[in-house]
């Protein structure tokens, strides 16, 4: 496939780990009418990585791997928008100062960047740990395929997908196929470049339908009848594709998170099942 790689900008942005907040007593009062208090977004997680399941976590909301956020609004936009998933990550300061790792999505309303790190630097590093991420990716477009627009990936990251070009167009290997009527919270947004729009997952027998209860981090997934190019809203016809980049949630219209990086109006993204379409395997990450 042709693309416009060798002409992207590459900018330093960075971050720094944001620790877990609380409003309150912490009580989230889920679809079912409970309130709960659970662990949610922020931080560095441990024990739940990309390649794992998202769903039936005892959380909501949880980010895998380590989160970031600037404190200054513009500098934190900068940070969600330009950084794209599969851009390399290093820290700056701290006991693990030097390691490396990669971004594997974006967050919004609670405007967070998650990062991929291995067990041994997790375990070294805190909440005052700075990450500085080489971030490229926006602007790329497919020259063959100019009414297919891209987003939030990594270029190098793009060509190791598992991608072929059709007579149709291209055929994106995905885990999952999403009907229009399941996606929640996030539809009206202006962009899809600084965030995500969740999954609903309040209904089980659709759950089972979907094989929605098997989502893991990092599985790319085909959403049929959104277009994404502006925003996402329903278009009968169009298709995106996205990284599962959040766990499940509790909460009414919301779910797993998906960051889009594929989408078209004009139907020639075609998706094929592939169990294997996770960005885990397509970075080797150690699971």
């Amino acid at each position: 496939m042709k693309t416009n790689k060798d002409k992207l900008v590459q900018m330093a942005v960075q971050g720094k780990v944001d620790h877990p907040g609380m409003n309150g007593n912490g009580l989230r009062v889920g679809y079912d009418g409970f309130g709960r208090i659970c662990m949610s977004v922020g931080g560095i997680v441990y024990n739940y990585k990309i390649g794992d399941c998202c769903m039936n976590i005892p959380g909501d909301h949880v980010e895998p791997g380590v989160s970031l956020k600037n404190t200054v609004e513009k500098e934190n936009n900068a940070l969600q928008a330009f950084s794209c998933i599969g851009n390399k990550a290093k820290i700056i300061s701290g006991d693990a100062k030097g390691r490396t790792g990669y971004v594997t999505g974006k967050h919004g309303g609670i405007d967070h960047v998650m990062v991929y790190f291995d067990q041994e630097t997790l375990e070294l590093m805190t909440s005052d740990d700075k990450i500085h991420i080489r971030a490229c990716g926006q602007g790329l477009k497919l020259l063959d395929h100019k009414d297919i627009h891209i987003m939030n990936i990594d270029p190098d990251l793009f060509e190791k997908l598992d991608i072929k070009e059709t007579p149709k167009g291209i055929e994106v290997g995905v885990t999952h196929i999403v009907p229009a009527f399941l996606m929640g919270s996030g539809l009206g947004s202006s962009t899809t470049m600084l965030g995500d729009y969740d999954i609903m997952t309040q209904d089980k027998q659709t759950n089972a339908e979907y094989h929605l209860d098997e989502l893991r981090f990092g599985d790319l997934v085909a959403i049929l009848d959104h277009d994404n190019q502006n925003g996402p809203h329903y278009l009968k016809g169009a298709i995106s594709i996205g990284v599962i980049v959040h766990s499940d949630s509790f909460t009414s219209g919301h779910g797993p998170g998906v960051c889009v990086i594929l989408s078209s109006k004009n139907n020639n993204i075609i998706p094929v099942l592939n169990k294997d379409a996770n960005i885990a395997n397509y970075l080797q990450i150690e699971k």
